[in-house]
């Protein structure tokens, strides 16, 4: 209800139906007053939550992993480099045929490439610049991209390199903002948008009809993430507010949330069994959330690191963490023991985005200095056949079990 109405207005009504009035009214609360006793409320209730997690929180992770073999340093290099953009590139994604990739940049284009050898297979001119959001569909069939045009646009794709993509462009989301991420479902049928209205939204592609939306977030919503298809319908989201919120898609619900970075969150990125999340922030942090303890169960930084982190993602292991940072260097942390154990140089800007590839034996990395680069390979070792599914450990409180997480370890 408004604040402030006439006798004569359309809203007095509804002004007056409203069960706080009345209550206010009695103790004669003014309507200020009411809304500084309900943020002290939920400040409260927040207060009580942390203290409940807090009491679960017996054991470090890297304390749990202590006995297990460290990885030692590694170098990785640079293989391929990817020049086209006229400006900073802000996003990209892989193809699931683990060789194409598809950037988008400042300069208001959007580019499909082959990695292998660096040529440019499709290029479209998007209405408007700083073009901050692209995806690959699962079928590899199209693209999805958007950014200040407060649109996602999808794009279908065809052998003929020389179509125009731009006459077959499908406008399926609209925001009140600026599209800030995007992810297609498990399926060319659907897609997850983030927005900087504060909002997340489900739609269906063909119909472009809103599925569902999802509110909670207090601020600019930066980043998504949809989890692993066999863990059930969910994502994570975070934003400006410094919350990162697990949605459940078919109700809309967020179902958890956790409030620890000091700064805006610029990516998540699910751990692969789907069991919980990493996150990185302009605090100069990473963190890895517990989602079957509800908590946070470890912090990768350094005294030395004082640059945001602005993209983050995982080996196909889970023992690697990739952050991309503002000093435009790549952080690779151990998850388990928590500590750096390389650090990669060659771009000359800021790192923008990181993408680990979807067999795991490479990455790719956008930059403002308009270049992506595309590096490994990693050891198959890192990548799935050296290792084995280990439970770590677990927390215990009362009669109730918390496994910390399954991750990957040596066999």
């Amino acid at each position: 209800p408004c604040d402030v109405t006439t006798a004569t207005s359309a809203g007095k009504h509804r002004y007056m139906r409203s069960p706080v009035i009345p209550e206010m009214a009695t103790q004669e609360v003014q309507p200020t007053e009411t809304l500084c006793n309900l943020k002290t409320e939920s400040e409260t209730l927040k207060s009580k939550l942390e203290e409940e997690r807090a009491k679960l929180h017996d054991v470090e992770l890297h304390q749990v992993a202590e006995k297990i073999e460290g990885l030692g340093q590694f170098i990785m290099k640079t293989r391929r480099t990817l020049k086209g953009h006229g400006n900073k590139v802000l996003c990209m994604d892989w193809c699931k045929d683990k060789r194409r990739i598809v950037s988008s940049s400042q300069d208001g284009k959007v580019i499909v490439w082959d990695a292998f050898t660096t040529n440019k297979e499709h290029a479209v001119t998007m209405p408007c610049t700083w073009v901050m959001a692209c995806a690959y569909a699962p079928s590899g069939c199209a693209v999805a991209c958007g950014g200040l045009d407060n649109k996602c646009s999808v794009y279908p794709l065809s052998l003929d390199k020389n179509e125009n993509l731009a006459a077959k462009k499908k406008s399926v989301a609209m925001h009140t903002n600026y599209l800030s991420a995007c992810s297609f479902t498990n399926s060319d049928m659907q897609i997850l948008t983030s927005s900087g209205d504060g909002t997340c939204a489900l739609w269906d592609v063909e119909s472009g009809q809103l599925l569902q939306s999802f509110h909670g977030h207090a601020a600019d919503v930066l980043c998504l993430d949809l989890a692993p298809s066999e863990t059930g319908n969910t994502f994570v989201s975070g934003g400006c507010d410094k919350k990162a919120n697990v949605w459940d898609m078919r109700s809309g619900q967020c179902i958890q949330s956790f409030e620890t970075h000091d700064s805006d969150i610029n990516s998540v990125r699910y751990y692969p069994s789907g069991d919980a999340f990493a996150s990185g922030s302009d605090d100069a942090t990473c963190r890895l959330y517990d989602l079957r303890a509800d908590r946070e169960v470890a912090i990768y930084s350094k005294e030395s690191i004082i640059f945001g982190v602005s993209s983050v993602d995982f080996s196909l292991s889970g023992r690697l963490l990739f952050a991309g940072y503002n000093d435009y260097t790549i952080n690779v942390w151990d998850v388990l023991k928590g500590t750096r154990v390389s650090i990669l140089f060659g771009h000359e800007n800021r790192v923008s985005t990181l993408r680990v590839s979807p067999d795991g034996t490479g990455f790719c990395t956008g930059s403002w200095d308009h270049t992506l680069r595309v590096g490994g390979p990693l050891s198959a070792a890192l990548c799935s056949g050296g290792l084995t599914m280990t439970t770590l450990g677990t927390v215990i409180c009362n009669v109730t079990c918390f496994y910390l997480i399954c991750f990957q370890v040596w066999a």
